[in-house]
């Protein structure tokens, strides 16, 4: 049965976002959010499909063949870049309005505001799968076959979810008091799209710049996410466990921060 709010409310003050209603209530939500956005086109859940294909396809015209770079391999290189990136661009730019954009729900009964950044998080993470198996079957029809290093694929997109979720729990925490902070966001992460190694591999880029260029946990993850689809290789792992250990730290401040401020915020969606 589709749990209600008013159901959920008393419990929800005794056990917290982890109670299991609560835990009904996010993934209940999720899926009503997907429902939704997939009626608001003709082509319903086709576009999630559809959409990041017409993006890639702008990038690989402009880059691949009016700048003519890459060569051979260039459509994989740039293809598995920019599906990871979109995931990770999505997932922040629909963070930090999150809590202020439920302003009407929390007004009307205690919800823990951590469900609503979680539901965001989810329903992105779910277009991103649908988008992920189309990469894949494409990598293998090109002749990317599988390979060991697959084993380490579920670690890598976990650290990503991590880094995910610590960012955008963070965005959502800190937006409804700091709003002109969405807009600072959207300009870095266009900055750091440019930096993440998209269009080009880290070799072509001075080696002194390497320690600034793996500063960046994108870089470092669409890197991995190459070494293991294109090329076979096993991903570094120090990098990886560097950016596991500071997203859980991450994650454990934003949690702490939006529990801390949890009955303030309704006052703020005013």
């Amino acid at each position: 049965m589709t749990p209600k709010v008013s159901d959920i409310e008393p419990r929800s003050r005794r056990g917290g976002w982890l109670d299991p209603r609560m835990i009904d209530l996010v993934l209940y939500k999720t899926y009503a959010d997907l429902r939704a956005e997939a009626a608001k086109t003709y082509i319903n859940y086709l576009w999630w499909i559809v959409d990041p294909i017409l993006s890639m396809l702008v990038f690989y015209i402009v880059f691949g063949l009016l700048l003519g770079r890459g060569g051979d391999g260039f459509v994989a290189f740039l293809l598995t870049g920019l599906v990871f990136w979109s995931w990770y661009n999505q997932t922040l730019s629909h963070a930090g309005n999150t809590i202020l954009g439920a302003g009407g729900l929390m007004n009307q009964v205690h919800v823990p505001k951590l469900v609503f950044p979680i539901v965001t998080i989810l329903t992105d993470f779910t277009k991103f799968c649908v988008v992920l198996a189309v990469l894949l079957v494409f990598l293998w029809l090109s002749g990317y076959a599988i390979n060991t290093a697959y084993l380490a694929l579920p670690v890598l997109i976990g650290i990503q979810l991590m880094l995910c979720t610590a960012l955008s729990i963070l965005l959502a925490g800190v937006v409804p008091y700091l709003p002109d902070l969405k807009l600072v966001v959207n300009n870095l992460i266009h900055l750091q799209f440019f930096l993440s190694g998209i269009f080009f591999a880290p070799s072509d880029i001075p080696e002194q710049y390497h320690t600034w260029f793996y500063a960046n946990p994108m870089a470092t993850l669409i890197e991995s996410y190459r070494d293991i689809l294109l090329h076979g290789a096993w991903p570094h792992a120090g990098r990886l466990m560097a950016i596991a250990f500071v997203c859980l730290v991450v994650l454990a401040a934003a949690v702490a921060l939006i529990q801390r401020l949890d009955k303030r915020y309704p006052r703020l969606a005013q």
